[in-house]
Protein backbone atom coordinates (compact mmCIF):
# COMPACT_ATOMS: atom_id res chain seq x y z
CA UNK A 1 0.00 0.00 0.00
CA UNK A 2 2.81 2.01 0.75
CA UNK A 3 4.04 1.39 -2.66
CA UNK A 4 0.76 2.12 -4.12
CA UNK A 5 0.68 5.54 -2.11
CA UNK A 6 4.59 6.12 -3.13
CA UNK A 7 2.80 5.83 -6.53
CA UNK A 8 -0.24 7.89 -6.25
CA UNK A 9 1.70 10.91 -4.65
CA UNK A 10 4.06 10.55 -7.56
CA UNK A 11 1.74 10.19 -9.98
CA UNK A 12 0.40 13.35 -8.29
CA UNK A 13 2.93 15.08 -8.51
CA UNK A 14 3.75 14.34 -12.33
CA UNK A 15 -0.23 15.86 -13.20
CA UNK A 16 1.17 18.53 -10.77
CA UNK A 17 4.23 19.57 -12.29
CA UNK A 18 2.19 19.28 -15.46
CA UNK A 19 -0.49 21.30 -14.44
CA UNK A 20 1.66 23.64 -13.45
CA UNK A 21 3.83 23.73 -16.67
CA UNK A 22 0.50 23.97 -18.29
CA UNK A 23 -0.23 27.01 -16.13
CA UNK A 24 3.05 28.65 -16.58
CA UNK A 25 2.20 27.98 -20.91
CA UNK A 26 -0.62 29.18 -20.61
CA UNK A 27 0.22 31.96 -18.54
CA UNK A 28 3.14 33.02 -20.65
CA UNK A 29 0.19 32.34 -23.66
CA UNK A 30 -1.79 34.70 -22.03
CA UNK A 31 0.68 37.70 -21.36
CA UNK A 32 1.55 37.40 -24.99
CA UNK A 33 -1.77 37.50 -26.19
CA UNK A 34 -2.23 40.68 -24.00
CA UNK A 35 0.92 42.40 -25.24
CA UNK A 36 -0.84 40.83 -28.94
CA UNK A 37 -3.64 43.07 -27.66
CA UNK A 38 -1.95 45.67 -26.32
CA UNK A 39 -0.06 46.38 -30.09
CA UNK A 40 -3.21 45.49 -31.74
CA UNK A 41 -5.02 48.38 -30.26
CA UNK A 42 -2.08 50.88 -30.61
CA UNK A 43 -2.12 49.99 -34.11
CA UNK A 44 -5.70 50.38 -34.39
CA UNK A 45 -5.27 53.56 -33.06
CA UNK A 46 -2.48 54.54 -35.03
CA UNK A 47 -4.66 53.35 -38.00
CA UNK A 48 -7.55 55.30 -37.13
CA UNK A 49 -5.53 58.83 -36.20
CA UNK A 50 -3.81 58.12 -39.98
CA UNK A 51 -7.35 57.65 -41.47
CA UNK A 52 -8.64 59.97 -39.75
CA UNK A 53 -5.80 62.26 -41.41
CA UNK A 54 -5.96 60.38 -44.49
CA UNK A 55 -9.81 61.66 -44.88
CA UNK A 56 -8.94 65.03 -43.62
CA UNK A 57 -5.95 65.00 -46.56
CA UNK A 58 -8.92 63.60 -48.75
CA UNK A 59 -11.02 66.31 -48.16
CA UNK A 60 -8.87 68.72 -48.60
CA UNK A 61 -7.82 67.28 -51.90
CA UNK A 62 -11.52 67.03 -52.83
CA UNK A 63 -11.52 70.56 -52.10
CA UNK A 64 -8.24 71.60 -53.98
CA UNK A 65 -9.70 69.44 -56.90
CA UNK A 66 -13.21 71.09 -56.72
CA UNK A 67 -11.44 74.97 -56.84
CA UNK A 68 -9.11 73.54 -59.56
CA UNK A 69 -11.77 71.85 -61.45
CA UNK A 70 -13.69 75.70 -61.21
CA UNK A 71 -10.81 77.86 -61.73
CA UNK A 72 -10.48 75.05 -64.99
CA UNK A 73 -13.93 76.01 -65.91
CA UNK A 74 -13.13 79.68 -65.62
CA UNK A 75 -10.13 79.72 -67.05
CA UNK A 76 -11.99 77.64 -70.41
CA UNK A 77 -14.42 80.72 -70.44
CA UNK A 78 -11.71 83.56 -70.44
CA UNK A 79 -10.07 81.15 -73.34
CA UNK A 80 -12.93 81.47 -75.45
CA UNK A 81 -13.48 85.13 -74.47
CA UNK A 82 -9.62 85.96 -75.67
CA UNK A 83 -10.20 83.63 -78.49
CA UNK A 84 -13.40 85.94 -79.63
CA UNK A 85 -11.74 88.96 -78.71
CA UNK A 86 -8.80 87.72 -80.71
CA UNK A 87 -10.83 87.21 -83.52
CA UNK A 88 -11.94 90.32 -83.48
CA UNK A 89 -8.81 92.14 -82.98
CA UNK A 90 -7.55 90.03 -86.03
CA UNK A 91 -10.80 91.50 -88.02
CA UNK A 92 -9.98 94.97 -87.17
CA UNK A 93 -6.24 94.24 -87.75
CA UNK A 94 -7.28 93.58 -91.23
CA UNK A 95 -9.55 96.39 -91.62
CA UNK A 96 -6.92 98.77 -90.52
CA UNK A 97 -4.33 97.05 -92.81
CA UNK A 98 -7.21 97.98 -95.30
CA UNK A 99 -7.59 101.29 -94.37
CA UNK A 100 -3.24 102.13 -94.00
CA UNK A 101 -2.83 100.23 -97.52
CA UNK A 102 -5.46 102.89 -98.97
CA UNK A 103 -4.24 105.54 -97.16
CA UNK A 104 -0.97 105.05 -98.14
CA UNK A 105 -1.85 104.85 -101.79
CA UNK A 106 -3.89 108.40 -101.54
CA UNK A 107 -0.59 110.05 -99.67
CA UNK A 108 1.20 108.57 -102.43
CA UNK A 109 -0.76 110.40 -105.16
CA UNK A 110 -1.16 113.58 -103.03
CA UNK A 111 2.94 113.78 -102.78
CA UNK A 112 2.95 113.72 -106.58
CA UNK A 113 0.34 116.33 -106.55
CA UNK A 114 2.51 118.61 -104.16
CA UNK A 115 5.50 118.01 -106.28
CA UNK A 116 3.80 118.91 -109.81
CA UNK A 117 2.25 122.19 -107.41
CA UNK A 118 5.89 122.83 -106.11
CA UNK A 119 7.24 122.71 -109.40
CA UNK A 120 4.37 124.86 -110.78
CA UNK A 121 4.94 126.99 -107.34
CA UNK A 122 8.78 127.39 -108.47
CA UNK A 123 7.68 128.62 -111.97
CA UNK A 124 5.60 131.08 -110.61
CA UNK A 125 8.07 132.71 -108.29
CA UNK A 126 10.31 132.46 -111.42
CA UNK A 127 7.85 134.77 -113.09
CA UNK A 128 6.34 137.13 -110.40
CA UNK A 129 10.44 137.56 -109.88
CA UNK A 130 10.45 138.81 -113.46
CA UNK A 131 7.63 140.85 -113.26
CA UNK A 132 8.48 142.63 -109.62
CA UNK A 133 11.81 143.23 -111.42
CA UNK A 134 10.00 144.65 -114.97
CA UNK A 135 7.75 146.39 -112.54
CA UNK A 136 10.46 147.99 -110.79
CA UNK A 137 12.13 149.59 -113.34
CA UNK A 138 8.89 150.55 -114.81
CA UNK A 139 8.01 152.30 -111.26
CA UNK A 140 11.54 153.90 -110.77
CA UNK A 141 11.03 155.61 -114.59
CA UNK A 142 7.75 157.13 -113.33
CA UNK A 143 9.15 158.19 -110.07
CA UNK A 144 11.89 160.02 -111.94
CA UNK A 145 9.40 161.65 -114.01
CA UNK A 146 6.83 162.53 -111.16
CA UNK A 147 9.35 163.69 -108.67
CA UNK A 148 9.26 167.27 -109.63
CA UNK A 149 5.46 167.35 -110.56
CA UNK A 150 5.17 165.78 -106.57
CA UNK A 151 7.34 168.77 -104.96
CA UNK A 152 5.22 170.86 -106.61
CA UNK A 153 2.10 169.57 -105.29
CA UNK A 154 3.64 168.78 -101.97
CA UNK A 155 4.34 172.72 -101.84
CA UNK A 156 0.81 173.60 -102.73
CA UNK A 157 -0.46 171.64 -99.85
CA UNK A 158 1.66 172.59 -97.27
CA UNK A 159 1.02 176.53 -98.40
CA UNK A 160 -3.07 175.31 -98.67
CA UNK A 161 -1.89 174.03 -94.92
CA UNK A 162 -0.92 177.09 -93.72
CA UNK A 163 -3.89 179.20 -95.05
CA UNK A 164 -6.27 176.49 -93.46
CA UNK A 165 -4.62 176.41 -89.75
CA UNK A 166 -4.49 180.56 -90.19
CA UNK A 167 -8.01 180.56 -90.90
CA UNK A 168 -8.90 178.08 -88.26
CA UNK A 169 -6.85 180.19 -85.65
CA UNK A 170 -8.89 183.17 -86.64
CA UNK A 171 -12.15 181.40 -86.55
CA UNK A 172 -10.71 180.16 -82.78
CA UNK A 173 -10.20 184.22 -81.71
CA UNK A 174 -13.53 185.30 -83.83
CA UNK A 175 -15.53 182.76 -81.96
CA UNK A 176 -13.87 183.63 -78.15
CA UNK A 177 -14.54 187.29 -78.89
CA UNK A 178 -18.29 186.64 -80.31
CA UNK A 179 -18.85 184.89 -76.84
CA UNK A 180 -17.09 187.37 -74.53
CA UNK A 181 -19.12 190.20 -76.31
CA UNK A 182 -22.49 188.53 -76.06
CA UNK A 183 -21.48 187.90 -72.25
CA UNK A 184 -20.88 191.60 -71.81
CA UNK A 185 -23.95 192.67 -73.54
CA UNK A 186 -26.16 190.23 -71.56
CA UNK A 187 -24.31 191.85 -68.12
CA UNK A 188 -24.68 195.38 -69.65
CA UNK A 189 -28.92 194.55 -70.52
CA UNK A 190 -29.42 192.58 -67.53
CA UNK A 191 -28.21 195.86 -65.15
CA UNK A 192 -30.12 198.37 -67.27
CA UNK A 193 -33.13 196.12 -66.71
CA UNK A 194 -32.63 195.64 -63.13
CA UNK A 195 -31.55 199.44 -62.93
CA UNK A 196 -34.73 200.01 -64.64
CA UNK A 197 -36.46 198.00 -62.15
CA UNK A 198 -35.35 199.37 -59.09
CA UNK A 199 -36.18 202.75 -60.67
CA UNK A 200 -39.60 201.91 -60.59
CA UNK A 201 -40.05 200.44 -57.60
CA UNK A 202 -38.37 203.79 -55.66
CA UNK A 203 -41.31 205.74 -58.17
CA UNK A 204 -43.74 203.39 -56.85
CA UNK A 205 -42.07 204.54 -52.69
CA UNK A 206 -41.96 207.57 -51.33
CA UNK A 207 -39.12 208.88 -49.67
CA UNK A 208 -40.36 208.72 -46.51
CA UNK A 209 -41.32 204.22 -47.39
CA UNK A 210 -37.99 204.03 -48.56
CA UNK A 211 -36.16 205.45 -45.26
CA UNK A 212 -38.33 203.60 -42.82
CA UNK A 213 -37.77 200.56 -45.11
CA UNK A 214 -34.05 201.71 -44.42
CA UNK A 215 -34.59 202.15 -40.46
CA UNK A 216 -36.51 198.90 -39.85
CA UNK A 217 -33.21 197.10 -41.92
CA UNK A 218 -31.12 198.86 -39.77
CA UNK A 219 -29.09 199.83 -43.01
CA UNK A 220 -28.52 202.76 -45.32
CA UNK A 221 -30.65 204.14 -47.85
CA UNK A 222 -27.59 203.42 -50.12
CA UNK A 223 -27.30 200.04 -49.13
CA UNK A 224 -31.02 199.35 -49.26
CA UNK A 225 -30.82 200.41 -53.04
CA UNK A 226 -27.98 197.88 -53.46
CA UNK A 227 -30.01 195.30 -51.71
CA UNK A 228 -32.81 195.75 -54.86
CA UNK A 229 -30.52 195.93 -56.76
CA UNK A 230 -29.16 192.54 -56.40
CA UNK A 231 -30.02 189.17 -58.64
CA UNK A 232 -33.05 186.96 -57.27
CA UNK A 233 -32.11 183.24 -57.72
CA UNK A 234 -34.22 182.64 -60.94
CA UNK A 235 -32.24 185.53 -62.54
CA UNK A 236 -28.72 183.74 -61.18
CA UNK A 237 -29.74 180.24 -62.31
CA UNK A 238 -30.53 181.89 -65.71
CA UNK A 239 -27.87 183.46 -66.34
CA UNK A 240 -25.44 180.41 -65.24
CA UNK A 241 -27.49 178.48 -67.95
CA UNK A 242 -26.80 180.64 -70.53
CA UNK A 243 -23.13 180.64 -69.71
CA UNK A 244 -22.87 177.32 -69.81
CA UNK A 245 -24.83 177.33 -73.08
CA UNK A 246 -22.11 179.30 -74.49
CA UNK A 247 -19.08 177.66 -73.99
CA UNK A 248 -21.35 174.47 -75.18
CA UNK A 249 -20.91 176.33 -78.44
CA UNK A 250 -17.42 177.37 -78.10
CA UNK A 251 -16.40 173.75 -77.47
CA UNK A 252 -18.71 172.52 -80.39
CA UNK A 253 -17.31 174.77 -82.83
CA UNK A 254 -13.61 174.03 -81.65
CA UNK A 255 -14.25 170.33 -82.22
CA UNK A 256 -15.81 171.14 -85.78
CA UNK A 257 -12.39 172.86 -86.13
CA UNK A 258 -9.91 170.32 -84.91
CA UNK A 259 -12.18 167.76 -86.69
CA UNK A 260 -11.21 169.67 -90.27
Amino acid sequence: TIKSLKNEVQEKEEQNRELQAKISRQERDLHMKRHLIEDLRSRLKANQENEKTCNETLESLERKVKALNEDCSNKKTSIVSLKQRLNVTAREKSHYEQMYHKTKDELEKKDLKLSNLESKMIETECAMTELETAASQQLHGLAKQSGQALETVQKKLLLASDRVEQFMTFVKALTRELQHSVQELRIKIKQAKKKEEVRACKKGLSQESVQLAASILNVSTTDLEEILEVEDDEETAKTKMESEKDKEWLHYIQKLLEAQ
